[in-house]
């Protein structure tokens, strides 16, 4: 079977084009330097998944929203994140963006099209594969141009303050959100925490911290650095290799599987439709995690291939396959001398080779944010690291007015709830849960109706009925 590997070039795009805001859509700021007492509705978290829940509750009428974040601008972490990496396009495709599910807003692609001059020609060709139906990479301008589009026009910029969340504590019906000189009451939270960074484990340095030399992949490369090592198998560290390259480093690149696994998208297809989603259903703790343990391994873009196999063969490029990492040491250290020890910085392998730089970088993926870190115990109900949530609303199970969206939402959605598009399918029923509890009064564990099929429906699935 042929396998069609697309060229490098794709992974390029311009980076701080100008945007102008459709007419109506100038961002405000927040009217107050802290947020209100009260609302309707809290959200903790203004990434894709937080502009996605704002933006779905102002179509349903749920207007009295306030947003949390610690950068107090939509997407902005998000944005930094990439921007370290020195990434330029997005790794979901067009279809996947934090629009409303149901509405037919202006979307991802055709907000493309509308600026269509100021894309360039490899830009417009993903845009016409886009259109056909086919893959097609998104460019991170785009994609941070639609987000400040998006957040204007439902007037997300006006609710969010820019402050960090210590406590969410649920009170019979209600709410509160508290932090630094602040607390917001309201009827329903909705948490939106994304992932964190997963730090190394603390046998790598024997609980101290990481040695001199040695950083995370959230965090920028040195400058001065003339060679780098990057241990992780993800597209984090594929982009660290090719930015090494690019500025005429040589790379160490450690991974533990026997190979590297090159992929469209992070999660397999099937995860991003009804189908795959149904896997998910009815089934067993252990088969749910099963499934997500096969589905969470580390790939990379199909774009790098061609790039990283040719810095290999060219010797720019050492790769370490199949290894395991026993820990990580400051250049000079014992055993480590000569060429060898020139670097900053050493990574110890398990079988005794130490493999050195000027800089070392962890690119050790993500681990999920369950809301433990703010919840009571009692409420987060976690269990091998994920929450209890109800199915149906995507609440939590011990505290029904504290909702979650996003990677939390996992063992219930399946993989791609931490992928934009499945922040899409958790915000159709977190919205409408929301807003038919304040609408009603009916709690977001409360029994479904059925639809005229007999089957179960959502309340997002109802909401988009009626739209």
């Amino acid at each position: 079977m042929t396998t069609f590997v697309p060229e490098p070039h794709l992974l390029e795009s311009p980076r701080g084009r100008a945007w102008p805001l459709l007419p109506g859509t100038a961002p405000l700021s927040p009217p107050t330097p802290t947020p209100p007492s009260t609302a309707d509705a809290v959200v903790v978290g203004a990434g894709p998944a937080g502009l996605a829940v704002a933006s779905a509750l102002w179509h349903l009428g749920v207007h009295d929203i306030v947003l949390l974040d610690r950068d107090g601008r939509a997407c902005g972490r998000f944005l930094d994140r990439i921007d370290t990496l020195k990434q330029r396009v997005l790794r979901s495709p067009y279809q996947h963006h934090p629009g409303v599910e149901g509405y037919r807003d202006c979307e991802l692609l055709d907000f493309a099209r509308l600026h269509w001059s100021r894309l360039t020609d490899t830009e417009r060709r993903e845009v016409r594969m886009a259109q056909s139906g086919h893959r097609s990479v998104v460019p991170v301008d785009v994609f941070e141009a639609y987000c400040r589009h998006v957040s204007a026009l439902h007037h997300v910029d006006e609710r969010i303050w820019r402050t960090t969340v210590r406590q969410v504590i649920p009170e019979g019906d209600q709410v509160t959100v508290r932090g630094a000189g602040f607390a917001v009451t309201a009827p329903y939270a909705i948490l939106c925490l994304g992932e964190e960074r997963k730090d190394a484990p603390a046998h790598w340095t024997d609980g101290a911290p990481l040695p001199e030399g040695v950083g995370y992949w959230d965090e920028p490369v040195p400058d001065s650095a003339e060679s780098l090592v990057v241990v992780g198998a993800g597209l984090s560290a594929a982009h660290l290799i090719s930015n090494g390259l690019a500025a005429g480093r040589r790379v160490h690149w450690i991974l533990r599987a026997d190979a590297e696994r090159y992929q469209c998208a992070d999660v397999n297809a099937s995860f991003f439709r009804a189908e795959g989603r149904a896997r998910f259903d009815g089934t067993s703790w252990a088969d749910r995690q099963q499934l997500m343990g096969g589905q969470r391994r580390a790939s990379v873009m199909f774009e790098f291939r061609p790039l990283l196999q040719q810095a290999e063969a060219d010797g720019w490029l050492s790769v370490y396959r199949g290894r395991t990492v026993a820990g990580l040491e400051a250049a000079g250290v014992a055993g480590v001398a000569g060429a060898a020890g020139a670097g900053r910085a050493a990574v110890r392998l398990a079988d005794g080779e130490r493999i050195t730089g000027d800089h070392v970088v962890l690119a050790l993926g993500t681990s999920v944010s369950n809301g433990e870190a703010l919840l009571p115990s009692w409420a987060a109900g976690t269990r091998d690291g994920w929450p209890d949530l109800d199915e149906r609303t995507l609440a939590y199970r011990n505290a029904p007015r504290v909702l979650a969206v996003g990677a939390a939402a996992g063992m219930v959605l399946g993989p791609a709830a931490r992928n934009i598009d499945g922040h899409r399918v958790a915000t159709a029923r977190v919205a409408a849960t929301v807003a038919a509890g304040l609408e009603g009064g009916r709690l977001a564990g409360e029994s479904l109706e059925l639809t005229s099929t007999g089957h179960a429906a959502h309340p997002a699935e109802e909401a988009a009925v009626h739209a």
